[in-house]
């Protein structure tokens, strides 16, 4: 007996775990919806947003109303034994409509608005909202009027109806379970996906498929009441833990991807601000000012003001580029080994670091009004690097015959 019970104490943890701190896969499902949430709204007509929206939405009061406490509340509120419990497999059952619906729309694409596609949406809807009506008929007929806020499934797997009512919300799920976790997991082998995306996707096909242990585990409970014997920690411990897991993992399967995308767009465009610095600090050295600081700027502006800054102080200084100068540092970078683009850059550092030293000595009228500087303009970013290094940017000057004369050291 003591082996028993030292081989359930996981199961036993994770349960207490579960019924204690229910609230963090809600909170972990509330804020999948809340970052969510903006996008649903402004794109109210995509129905895979809907069902993302309405999935989460769910599986977030499942979890607030499956907590004992709440369970409690119900039944009082109402005056009703276990009334929560129609209650629940009707919110899971709804979960399960979204699910499939969620399913239907990205197997189809977000664009397909085909007569196939709402025909089986349609379906799913009305087979979901036929087993929610059952659930409620079989719980009216049934006799439950001992009160159980967490053995309900097995207290009460032998009472006529609300037999059959237990097993109808489970191979609903199951069945919802099952189809979802297929689809997701076919999904992932597919190619071309975004990194991200295949990131949620694998938590997404987790989730689901712990969703089937749960299911496992719940049936095997309740089959065995059927037969007479005791497996109920199957649906108290190991079932509990098992829907906790998933929905964390369902929960992060959906945050993953825009988070993900999110947090790589600002790192990105922080990096490319950060390397445009050397580029930025000698364009403010030719113009005397740089571009005035302000506390709220969003780092997308303050991106786009330093690129114009850049830009608009590079352009009349490319005038006083020399192109000879340009030529044999690009001639001169290839010799030395470096990747074409990486002369090109090295070239054009070169280059401009020259026109600002001779600025000064050089009137309009030396300037070469005509130069094309398209290209040098759309590489500010690779310049800006190069002007991290020094000793290449020196030894290409050298390797051009570039470098000034050296003073004369007399002994």
């Amino acid at each position: 007996m003591e082996f028993a019970d030292a081989a359930l104490g996981p199961a036993s943890y994770l349960s207490e775990f579960y019924t204690s701190f229910w609230w963090i896969p809600a909170g972990v499902l509330a804020a999948a919806l809340a970052i969510k949430l903006p996008t649903i709204i402004r794109l109210w007509n995509d129905p895979l947003l809907r069902a993302v929206g309405g999935l989460l939405l769910l599986a977030c009061a499942v979890f607030v109303f499956v907590a004992p406490s709440t369970i409690v509340w119900v039944n009082r509120v109402t005056g009703v034994p276990n009334i929560a419990a129609p209650w629940v497999y009707s919110l899971l059952t709804a979960f399960c409509a979204c699910c499939l619906v969620l399913i239907i729309a990205w197997r189809n694409g977000l664009s397909d608005h085909s007569a196939s596609t709402r025909r089986t949406t349609r379906w799913v809807l009305w087979s979901y909202g036929g087993v929610i009506v059952a659930l409620w008929v079989l719980f009216a007929l049934a006799d439950v009027p001992v009160e159980r806020t967490r053995d309900l499934d097995t207290y009460y797997a032998n009472t006529p109806f609300m037999r059959e009512e237990i097993l109808l919300y489970l191979l609903a799920h199951t069945t919802a379970a099952l189809i979802t976790s297929k689809l997701i997991w076919n999904w992932i082998r597919t190619d071309g996906l975004d990194a991200w995306l295949r990131g949620g996707l694998k938590f997404l096909g987790a989730g689901y498929a712990l969703n089937l242990g749960f299911d496992a585990a719940k049936l095997t409970a309740v089959v065995a009441r059927w037969t007479g014997h005791d497996l109920d920690w199957l649906s108290l411990d190991v079932a509990p833990a098992l829907a906790c897991a998933s929905a964390v993992s369902i929960a992060i399967g959906f945050i993953l991807p825009h988070a993900g995308q999110y947090l790589h767009e600002r790192w990105w465009i922080r990096l490319v601000h950060h390397q445009l610095r050397p580029l930025y600090l000698l364009m403010r050295q030719v113009n005397g000012s740089g571009v005035p600081f302000t506390w709220h700027s969003s780092p997308e502006l303050r991106l786009t003001r330093r690129e114009t800054f850049i830009r608009d102080v590079l352009l009349p200084l490319a005038r006083h580029i020399d192109e000879s100068l340009h030529r044999r540092c690009h001639e001169a970078a290839l010799g030395l080994g470096f990747a074409p683009e990486r002369a090109k850059a090295l070239a054009a550092a070169v280059a401009i670091l020259d026109a600002v030293d001779r600025r000064p000595e050089a009137g309009d009228g030396d300037a070469e009004g005509g130069r094309d500087t398209t290209e040098l303009l759309l590489e500010i970013g690779a310049v800006s690097r190069e002007l991290r290094r020094p000793d290449d940017i020196r030894a290409v000057r050298a390797a051009a015959g570039a470098l000034k004369e050296p003073a004369v050291v007399t002994e």
